[in-house]
């Protein structure tokens, strides 16, 4: 049995980029790491984006950045200029490859397929696997997009299509999300926000082949590539150990009321580079519990009022571009917030906070 002293279990984007962080800040050079990983070959297979409030390590991982996007339900159409946090989408492809370039040079880094040649008794664990959840009243982000290319230049990739819900709703909550990567090219995405029990919203390709061929009106594209996922709204069950830190979403990384994550994997993997020597003796790094506090009563609000969200959104996207997207990605101040929940429906709202 082997003995290192750090241990990851599971190398997607939350093991890889604790990884990463630790062995470009030279934390892995006296000391050993083992990355527990069931896939047999990296490629891309997921899409991350975000608005960069803050800096990371794969500004060359960035296939296309946005300054200005748009927002739109049946009633109502807005476009949003932003000039100070570009919109990012990172190739996970581009990312794996980085990242295991650079790992491969660290002869103290070392990949199994699981832990039975490891004992783990005296390591430090860091584990992104989140635990299994059988609740059927929670809510997902479930999702599938395809990156279509098309025989005309159609697209405007100057601005993206943040959500679109002129769409069926089907009495959830349910919209579109355009990426243009250039003007033959991008990605469309059908995104739920619902149970999981109800297998009748997951006829995803009929989805998209209807919203790209009525709704965008083309006809005559090809698929490059598919992506289909799910991303819980609800924090794992995942329990404090003594040698075990959690990370990513089964660290709480997943912002509940947008799905955001991989930039506060990013801020999580810095603190524990920075506080690697004493990282099990401090509390347990979290986003921020007014975040989850206001993030419970929005997705109270979604379960009982889905009608009503596709003019939530819109109303909270009204506000200045720079409070809504701090607010959005755990960066606003309590002035932010508040001008944030004045958008909000406020006897629905203040019903939900008891």
């Amino acid at each position: 049995m082997k003995e290192f002293d750090y241990v990851i279990l599971g190398g997607g984007c939350a093991g890889l980029s604790l990884a990463y962080e630790l062995d470009i800040n030279n934390k892995i050079k006296n000391k050993s790491l083992a990355i527990v990983e069931i896939r047999e070959e990296y490629k891309r297979d997921k899409t991350w984006s975000f608005w960069k409030v803050t800096d990371h390590n794969f500004d060359d991982c960035v296939i296309k950045s946005w300054k200005n996007f748009s927002i739109n339900s049946k009633s109502e159409s807005l476009e949003v200029i932003n000039k100070e946090y570009p919109y990012q989408t990172i190739d996970s492809g581009l990312f794996y490859k980085k990242i295991l370039d650079k790992l491969k040079q660290n002869k103290n880094i070392e990949f199994f397929k699981n832990t039975d040649q490891l004992n783990l008794d005296n390591s430090i664990i860091f584990n992104s696997i989140p635990g299994v959840e059988n609740n059927k009243e929670n809510l997902w982000q479930h999702f599938k997009g395809v990156e279509i290319e098309t025989t005309k230049n159609i697209f405007d990739n100057e601005i993206f299509n943040l959500m679109d819900f002129d769409c069926d709703q089907r009495d959830n909550v349910h919209f579109f999300y355009t990426l243009p990567f250039a003007k033959n090219k991008a990605l469309i995405e059908t995104t739920w926000l619902s149970k999981m029990d109800d297998k009748s919203l997951k006829d995803y390709d009929e989805q998209l082949k209807k919203y790209i061929n009525e709704t965008l009106k083309i006809k005559n594209y090809k698929i490059n590539y598919q992506e289909e996922g799910s991303i819980p709204l609800f924090y794992p069950p995942n329990k404090a150990e003594k040698n075990k830190i959690n990370i990513g979403s089964a660290g709480g990384m997943t912002r509940l009321s947008t799905g955001y994550t991989f930039l506060n994997i990013q801020d999580h993997c810095k603190y524990i580079n920075k506080n690697i020597e004493k990282i099990q003796n401090l509390k347990p790094y979290h986003i921020g519990k007014k975040y989850q506090f206001l993030d419970n009563i929005f997705l109270n609000v979604l379960k009982k009022h889905p009608e009503k969200m596709p003019n939530i959104f819109l109303n909270m996207f009204k506000v200045p571009s720079k409070t809504v997207i701090k607010f959005l990605s755990n960066k606003s101040n309590f002035i932010e917030d508040f001008v944030i929940v004045l958008k909000m429906p406020k006897w629905i709202f203040v019903k939900n906070i008891f």
